[in-house]
């Protein structure tokens, strides 16, 4: 940008100089005429003299010319590497994305970035999840994603190649919530298809996408009318509750309720659950899924916990989140 702003100084001063110095060599031109001959001096378009030059005038148009060729070739030159530099730092920057891309593995996906899909980024991003935002090339898109330092594919979610370079058969789990149920019914069935043990969150607008779409492969469908029309009768029900998580929300220790997975090389692993430190790091465990399918709730503090146990873990999203790093931990 720099040296954009130098060019295009050099220029207006050229045609200041050239504008002053041809009424003084004419001895008191018009000045629309003086200006009309220093643009077409320095543009080298070539002229016919609209007032007769002296000796003196010729030579201040033979310096100037010599001044024009110069500044015009030196402008032509910084403007070509500007382009140059500019298209190759896009280029580089578009291959590292890929590459960051590329390295992820077990990270989420958001197909649409509407006032839906930015929540979910932001949320993603405070709980420092990896995740990859797809939307079609609009300029409002790259420059949000570029200023929050979101990885991003540009593209139609529905295209199965779009999907690919987001590493859809490598992530774990996909939210489509593109403006219409065909498109987010068209990203399901793509998905699925791509990626059989992929999580799948699609958004509908009403109950027959809401069929269409878990037909398709949806793990979950949300419609975000019956999630807020819920969430109205929650607030009417029970008022109090609602507003203990507000608060909590408000202070910035959110409350979270999440699903946890018991993996090879946990600490926790062979231990029963009362001998665990997940009560004093403010983390209360309120059901087991096992392997088998069996399920405790509550779960009993003699309970062992095994590889593959899915632990319903209720705490403040801090500490939630400080337990799914403890348990995918390889030791």
């Amino acid at each position: 940008m720099r040296r954009l702003v130098t060019i295009i100084m050099l220029l207006l001063m050229l045609t200041v100089i050239g504008t002053v110095g041809f009424r003084i060599v004419s001895g008191g031109a018009p000045w629309i005429d003086c200006l009309y001959f220093t643009v077409i001096t320095l543009t080298t378009v070539g002229y016919a003299e609209h007032f007769p030059l002296d000796d003196t005038g010729k030579l201040f148009v033979i310096v100037y010319l010599v001044a024009c060729l110069g500044i015009f070739t030196y402008s032509a030159f910084q403007l070509g590497q500007w382009v140059y530099s500019a298209q190759l730092l896009a280029i580089r920057e578009r291959r590292l994305m890929q590459k960051s891309i590329a390295d992820l593995s077990g990270h989420f996906i958001v197909c649409g970035c509407g006032r839906m899909g930015q929540t979910i980024c932001r949320f993603l991003q405070d709980r420092e999840r990896p995740f990859v935002v797809v939307d079609v090339n609009d300029d409002q898109f790259v420059h949000l994603c570029q200023e929050e330092g979101w990885l991003y594919v540009v593209g139609d979610s529905t295209d199965d190649e779009v999907l690919r370079s987001a590493g859809v058969e490598r992530a774990q789990s996909l939210a489509s919530v593109l403006p219409t149920d065909a498109d987010n019914v068209y990203v399901v069935l793509s998905a699925r298809l791509l990626a059989s043990n992929l999580q799948i969150i699609a958004r509908a607008s009403d109950d027959k996408a809401v069929e269409k779409m878990e037909r398709a492969g949806a793990s979950r469908v949300v419609s975000p009318f019956s999630s807020g029309a819920v969430k109205m009768a929650r607030f009417m029900l029970t008022p109090s509750i609602e507003d203990f998580l507000e608060i909590a929300d408000s202070q910035g220790n959110e409350l979270e309720l999440a699903d946890v997975q018991i993996s090879e090389g946990s600490p926790y692993v062979g231990k029963q659950l009362s001998d665990t430190d997940l009560r004093a790091q403010g983390v209360m465990v309120i059901g087991i899924r096992r392997a088998n399918g069996e399920r405790l709730m509550p779960p009993p503090g003699s309970a062992v916990l095994h590889v593959g146990d899915s632990l319903f873990a209720f705490g403040s999203a801090k500490a939630v989140n400080s337990m799914i790093g403890d348990t995918t931990h390889e030791g």
